[in-house]
């Protein structure tokens, strides 16, 4: 916005924008946050999911492998175990690249609606310095 246009805007109608602007960069925030705590989720998982892919090739191909379902231990295939752990590390990395993509776009936006919250805030108080030289 231009700053000569606002000049002969009321302070009270910044006021408004400004807060407007206040509730759009809380929100930013807000999403920012979910993202940052997706993110240490799937790192907690992909640590996990990392060392039992490690176990998994320590054992000998005919060793006996059971996941527990429920409070029952049920025999798994030691190929079909390795193939689903694989399949979920691969998984866990297309979502941390998603997050990471999503995160540096909330970033930028912050950034981007930081700058605009400053500048409002400047054409604010010189509004209401002028509306104040004016009475």
């Amino acid at each position: 916005v231009e700053t000569h246009l606002l000049m002969s805007v009321p302070p009270s109608v910044i006021q408004e924008r400004l807060e407007a602007e206040v509730a759009s960069f809380k929100q930013i925030q807000k999403d920012y946050t979910k993202v940052v705590n997706s993110r240490a989720q799937f790192l907690s998982q992909q640590n996990e999911n990392e060392m039992v892919q490690k176990e998994l090739k320590l054992l000998e191909s005919d060793a006996a492998v059971f996941k527990l379902i429920g409070p029952v231990l049920v025999r798994q295939d030691l190929a079909e175990v390795k193939s689903n752990v694989d399949k979920r590390l691969q998984f866990i990395g297309k979502e941390l690249e998603r997050i990471e993509k999503s995160g540096k776009d909330l970033e930028k936006k912050q950034d981007e609606k930081k700058a605009k919250l400053m500048e409002m805030q400047q054409h604010l108080a010189a509004a209401r310095a002028a509306a104040a030289g004016k009475k």
